[in-house]
């Protein structure tokens, strides 16, 4: 009889470990992926949903309608910048002269600009603006230039780039001489104080600094500089870094980055110029006169790195490295979910015009006759940009 209460102790005792291990595990995973959360690594390689794939957008370039372009230094905006004002086919193209930087890009028939960007209407928001900057200042800049009618509707746009190549990158272009210190910074209402944005050199740039250099300042923007760009810095105090613990601080920013570019209306990869083109023209319907060009011979491809440097790179972009990870599977899944879109429409397309040939043919009293060239004069030929993109 003494035996009973022994024996309950120990089943009791089994019971409690596994219930213990589930709550710690279920307890832990909300500590690294808090609901709602876009950081976590476990979610990263799940399907989105259609409504985070399908980026097709009513763009009205007639109406009230802005596309806004992010430029984060180092991915290849300036190239991609170039083609928005020079290689889209437009009813009144971007009038760009010979010498001036800027292009004059107008709605057809009217004063006034359907692109907010380096090329179209300068650093109106102050030097490589980010999405901290942009979001409260491009309405109030297009509010003063143009009388506003109706409602606009801003797209927002962006470029990113493998975090080590975009790092490496601007390294030589900091030590060619490259500072970009007019840079605002503005966020809610006023630039970082030098404390909380130490410079990280003296004199007039950083001419010749070693790779070992740049990556000691310890307050170097290009660390994790997409990251960075791309979240609501309001949430976490500016650049005020006391305002959090920076566990916190780096949580908030990578999800409000994640968050912020996955609802732009559209964003590249550099590393993918093909594809970037293919999307582009799919989300905006708006098709480009030459291809996109992949150029793999970079300044930053050129950098031979030893692991432990590499690693020292990644580590002080970290935050960048998830952003990218997160972006480039995002970006393939939209990739293929527009081509799968795409074949279908094609299908579609095709069964119709079979459906029409055979209705003239019924008409002209020949039913079981093949088309006539005639019958498929109307047929577009669709095997041509769209299916090579896949390839490239």
């Amino acid at each position: 009889m003494k035996t009973k209460p022994i024996m309950d102790d120990k089943s009791g005792k089994l019971i409690l470990v596994p219930i213990l291990a589930v709550l710690f595990v279920t307890i832990g995973y909300q500590y690294i992926c808090p609901a709602g959360g876009q950081s976590c690594p476990l979610k990263n390689g799940d399907a989105a949903p259609e409504r985070d794939l399908d980026r097709r957008v009513e763009f009205n370039m007639k109406g009230d309608d802005v596309i806004v372009f992010l430029h984060i230094q180092k991915t290849g905006g300036t190239t991609f910048g170039r083609h928005l004002v020079r290689n889209i086919r437009l009813e009144q193209p971007c009038d760009c002269k010979a010498g001036q930087k800027k292009c004059t890009c107008h709605r057809p028939g009217k004063d006034e600009s359907w692109l907010f960007s380096r090329f179209s209407t300068g650093w109106s928001c102050g030097l490589h603006a980010d999405w901290t900057e942009l979001t409260n200042c491009v309405p109030v800049i297009m509010e003063k230039k143009e009388v506003q009618r109706n409602k606009r509707n801003f797209y927002y746009i962006t470029m990113l780039r493998d975090p080590v190549s975009r790092y490496l990158s601007e390294w030589k272009h900091v030590q060619r001489g490259a500072t970009w210190k007019t840079a605002l910074h503005t966020c809610e209402g006023r630039s970082p104080t030098r404390d909380e944005l130490p410079a990280c050199y003296e004199g007039e740039d950083w001419s010749g600094v070693s790779l070992s250099d740049f990556t000691r300042c310890a307050s170097n923007l290009a660390n994790n500089r997409q990251v960075r760009m791309l979240s609501d810095l309001s949430l976490v105090g500016c650049y005020n870094l006391s305002s959090m613990n920076e566990s916190q601080r780096d949580h908030i920013l990578l999800s409000s980055a994640m968050s912020n570019l996955k609802n732009m209306a559209f964003y590249g990869l550099t590393e993918f110029q093909r594809k970037t083109q293919y999307l582009f023209e799919r989300t905006f319907r708006l098709r480009f006169i030459s291809p996109f060009t992949q150029i793999n011979s970079t300044r930053a491809a050129n950098v031979e790195l030893s692991e432990d440097v590499r690693r020292r790179i990644e580590e002080l972009n970290f935050l960048d490295v998830q952003l990218y990870r997160y972006a480039k599977d995002l970006f393939l899944q939209r990739f293929q979910f527009s081509r799968q879109r795409e074949r279908r429409e094609v299908r579609l397309k095709r069964r119709e015009e079979r459906r029409w040939v055979r209705q003239r043919q019924q008409r002209a009293g020949r039913p079981d006759s093949d088309p006539s060239p005639s019958d498929l004069d109307f047929v577009a030929t669709t095997e041509d940009y769209a299916s090579q993109v896949a390839r490239w």
